[in-house]
């Protein structure tokens, strides 16, 4: 079928709306941010390794007796242009310059946030008209790329690559599929999952697709491998084979950490404070709506498939299902446009439910995009945290730890900027949903044996949050201040450095990370 390429109602003001909400928070600086611009100085100035800078640094790795940034390559290389622009300052003082800071997050990870949004839209109006526009919203504001828009991670931007290639190549622009492909490489490693399921499809039209597709990849991964055999000697030596932190043990086993799925990730993955089924249950609409888009699009469907099942078996086999200090499992955030399509198709067959869940999705999301990077991350969901606001039962992540955003520059204080964000996020909702609240669906058939089981697992996850259990919320975050280096006393005046050495002899082997009696999951860049 010719490919779907359609243009969404209020295409302009939804993205604006979108942007607005994703792109105001002005998140602390983290050692996401340190890695990268790091690297970026030491490009700067002629050279990859970068000593002084990522002496203090967490996210490291080290090799021939030098220190490097143990990240691909690819957000400090188009960091480099607005580092410079902006005159960043050296790295005692970055943590001092939100501002900057903020502006290089915005001219990197906020561009491709915005290019992605825009092409799920246009290819999801094209797959089903009058639905591209809620597909938009519900992807840009209701899935974990809203709150990684405006940081240092590459993950939205290799999404952003390698969801263009995909489409490019439903295009048969081979060539040009291959050049993004190969650049999606460049900012994550596992975007190399992407390109393989990416060329597999091409494969399929034809011998000369496939090559033109190759050669088009082939810039990417030889500048790729240009950077690794300067940091490292060998262009297959990457970089995270030689972290220098306190996860170089964990790091090491399996590939990069990498293990079969296991029971304590899989549950963080879908039902954890981040999960998928707790903030963004549009996604499971989505998957659902790939198997409808199957009988229309059957190899581009068969891809998406594919793709989610690669990055959520990766994500459920590594160590930290979260990366350790992040909004939720971000390892997923490459695959979620692919999954997205479906979220369209799922909108033709079930217009008010999946607004519902669209709704739902857009509430969570904007909330852990406002409190996720506050210094106490919360362990109970964000649903158990709305739900006790009103009552005061606890002191909560949603009241007291706004992050700061551009209104606050103008003298109109934090609350402010938290409101713009939520009545941008509103507006986009109420924008796109309208027209679609007022349709009615088909039959609910054999999809409510779909429905049902994911609502419940939606109530027993949330429920739990509510209660406070297994997340307690009754006590500060444990994860947090072992992460500030604070003496954390236990029950028979255990310390801080004895807990770490328990946590990492037994990360391996004990699924939830217990510390205390308690289920943690450990901070990491």
């Amino acid at each position: 079928m010719p490919f779907p390429w359609a243009r969404p109602r209020r295409e302009l003001l939804l993205l604006a709306l979108v942007g607005v909400a994703a792109l105001t928070p002005i998140y602390r600086f983290g050692e996401q941010d340190r890695s990268r611009l790091c690297l970026t100085q030491a490009l700067a100035q002629g050279r990859v390794s970068n000593d002084s800078c990522l002496a203090t640094a967490l996210d490291r790795s080290s090799y021939g007796g030098h220190l490097y940034s143990d990240k691909a390559p690819g957000m400090s290389i188009l960091q480099l242009p607005a580092a410079e622009a902006l005159r960043l300052g050296p790295e005692p003082r970055w943590a001092d310059e939100p501002l900057r800071i903020w502006g290089i997050r915005l001219l990197s990870s906020g561009i491709a946030f915005l290019a992605c949004v825009w092409l799920v839209g246009r290819i999801a109006e094209g797959i089903a008209p009058r639905f591209g526009a809620p597909t938009l919203v519900a992807f840009g504001l209701g899935t974990l790329v809203a709150p990684l828009a405006a940081t240092s991670f590459g993950h939205v931007t290799a999404a952003a690559l390698g969801f263009g290639a995909f489409a490019l190549a439903w295009r048969r622009r081979a060539l040009a599929a291959g050049l993004l492909a190969g650049a999606a490489l460049l900012f994550e490693y596992q975007a190399a999952m992407i390109a393989a399921i990416v060329g597999i499809y091409l494969a399929a039209a034809g011998v000369r697709p496939l090559l033109r597709y190759a050669a088009g990849a082939l810039p990417g991964a030889a500048l790729l491998a240009a950077y690794e055999t300067a940091a490292f000697d060998r262009p297959w030596h990457l970089s995270y084979a030689y972290v220098a932190n306190r996860f170089q043990a964990d790091q090491a086993q399996g590939l990069f950490g990498i293990g079969a799925p296991h029971a304590f990730s899989t549950y963080l993955v879908f039902a954890g404070g981040g999960g998928l089924l707790v903030i963004s249950p549009v996604v499971g609409a989505g998957a659902a709506g790939l198997g409808a888009l199957v009988r229309r699009y059957p190899p581009e469907a068969v891809a998406c498939i594919a793709v989610g099942i690669a990055f959520l078996a990766l994500d459920c086999g590594y160590f930290l299902a979260y990366g350790g200090f992040s909004p939720g499992p971000r390892f997923l955030v490459p695959a979620l446009p692919f999954v997205a399509l479906g979220i369209a198709p799922a909108f033709a067959r079930l217009p008010r439910l999946t607004a519902a869940v669209a709704a739902l999705s857009v509430v969570a999301t904007t909330a852990r995009l406002l409190t996720w990077n506050n210094p106490r991350p919360e362990q109970q969901t964000l649903w158990g945290d709305i739900a006790r606001m009103p009552y005061g039962v606890a002191s909560t992540a949603v009241r007291d730890d706004l992050p700061r955003s551009w209104p606050e520059w103008l003298g109109l204080g934090r609350p402010v900027g938290a409101a713009l964000i939520a009545a941008a996020a509103l507006a986009a909702l109420v924008v796109s949903l309208r027209p679609v609240v007022a349709m009615r669906g088909a039959p609910l058939g054999r999809w409510w044996i779909a429905v049902a089981a994911a609502a419940c697992v939606v109530v027993a996850a949330d429920a739990g949050g509510v209660a406070g259990y297994p997340y307690d919320y009754r006590a500060p975050s444990r994860a947090s201040r072992i992460a500030a280096g604070a003496s954390l006393p236990c029950a028979g005046g255990t310390s801080r450095s004895r807990i770490e050495q328990g946590l990492l002899q037994h990360r391996a082997r004990a699924g939830p990370r217990a510390i205390c009696g308690r289920a943690v999951e450990a901070p990491h860049g």
